[in-house]
C-alpha cells in the first residue's frame, strides 16, 4: 500500500470499524465498481475479520427468499445480534444496476441501526452471485455484524457459488413450481445444508416433502448431516425459529472444517485471474483472438508469450 493510499483509507477504515454506515456504502461502491481504493481499503481491514457468521439463502426465483431474509433478520435482531443483508439481484439491462434494488426489499429494517442493506447488481456473473460479493462480505465483517445473510439471484440449478461462500447453505423450494422434479437434480440440492419448503400453506408441500426425503435417501448413508427439511411461510413467520435452530444445530456440528481454507484458495486463484487479465489491454485480446481465429498462431502459445511478458 503506497503512502497515498494509506492517507486515502486511513480515516475511510476507521469509520467502517465504527459500523458508520455512510463509510460501508461508499466502500461498497467503490468494490462493485473496481475502484483502486478499494483494494488498499480491504488489504487493511482484513485483519478485523473473520467473525462474523456467513448464511446463504438459496433457489429459484419465486422461491420467496427476501421474504425469507427479512423474517430472519427480524428474529436475529430480537436476539440483538447485528445484520448485514446482500441481495444479489439481477442487473438492469439499461442502468447497469440491480434490478430490484434495496428500495423495496426489507422496508420495516431501514430505520434499524443494526441492520445493513446491499443490493448488488449480478451485471453477468454466473452461479448466483455478483463478482464482488466475497469482499463486500468481508467489509460487513470487518464493520462488526456478527451474521451476514446472502441471498442469491435466483437462477436455478447452477446456483451453487453460496456453498463456497457460505458457512451454511439453505436452499429454498415451493410447492407447485416442479421443485419436486428440478430439486433432485444435479446442482443447488447437493449443496444445501438445510431444506426449506416455503410457502408450505399452499398445496402440494406434503409431495414435495416426500420427493426430498426419496432424494435424500439416495445420498452416502454414511455422511454426517442429513440436510434437515423444514416448512416455513415467511410472508406469515411461521417456521423461521425452527429454520434458525436447524442453522445453529449445524453450525454446532463442526462439519465445515477447512472450509475457508477452500473458500480462499479459489478466491486467491480468481483474484491472480483478474490480475493477470488486467495487465493485458482489449487491442490485446482481439488482436489475439483473431490470429488465431485465422490460424495464424496457436493459443497456448499465445497464453505463454503472456504469462513470459508478464
Amino acid at each position: 500500500m503506497t503512502d497515498r493510499e494509506t492517507v486515502v483509507t486511513g480515516g475511510w477504515a476507521a469509520e467502517i470499524l465504527r459500523g458508520d454506515a455512510r463509510a460501508l456504502a461508499r466502500a461498497a461502491s467503490a468494490i462493485e465498481n473496481r475502484r483502486p481504493e478499494a483494494a488498499a481499503l480491504l488489504q487493511e481491514l482484513f485483519s478485523s475479520t473473520g467473525h462474523a457468521e456467513l448464511i446463504g439463502i438459496t433457489g429459484a426465483p419465486g422461491a420467496g427468499k427476501s421474504s425469507l431474509v427479512d423474517q430472519l433478520t427480524h428474529h436475529l435482531r430480537a436476539e440483538q445480534r447485528s445484520v448485514g443483508v446482500i441481495a444479489v439481484d439481477p442487473t438492469s439491462p439499461f442502468s447497469g444496476g440491480a434490478i430490484l434494488g434495496d428500495r423495496i426489499r426489507m422496508q420495516n429494517h431501514y430505520a434499524d441501526p443494526g441492520v445493513f442493506i446491499r443490493s448488488m447488481a449480478s451485471r453477468g456473473a454466473l452461479g448466483g452471485l455478483a463478482a464482488a460479493t466475497t469482499d463486500i462480505a468481508l467489509l460487513l465483517d470487518a464493520a462488526g455484524k456478527d451474521t451476514i445473510l446472502i441471498e442469491t439471484v435466483g437462477v436455478g440449478q447452477d446456483e451453487v457459488e453460496v456453498a463456497r461462500l457460505a458457512d451454511v447453505t439453505v436452499v429454498v423450494l415451493v410447492p407447485g413450481m416442479g421443485d419436486d422434479v428440478q430439486a433432485i437434480k444435479a446442482g443447488i440440492m447437493e449443496i444445501a445444508d438445510i431444506l426449506v419448503i416455503n410457502k408450505a400453506d399452499h398445496g402440494g408441500a406434503d409431495t414435495l416433502e416426500r420427493e426430498l426425503r426419496s432424494a435424500l435417501s439416495l445420498t452416502n448413508h454414511d455422511a454426517p448431516w442429513k440436510p434437515p427439511i423444514v416448512r416455513t411461510v415467511a410472508r406469515d413467520g411461521k417456521g423461521i425459529l425452527e429454520l434458525l435452530t436447524a442453522i445453529r444445530r449445524f453450525q454446532q456440528a463442526g462439519l465445515r472444517t477447512g472450509h475457508r481454507v477452500e473458500l480462499w484458495r479459489a478466491r486467491l486463484r480468481e483474484m491472480l485471474r483478474e490480475r493477470l487479465l488486467d495487465r493485458l489491454s482489449r487491442a490485446d485480446l482481439d488482436a489475439a483472438a483473431r490470429d488465431v481465429a485465422a490460424r495464424r498462431r496457436d493459443p497456448y502459445s499465445v497464453v505463454n508469450e503472456w504469462l513470459e511478458r508478464m
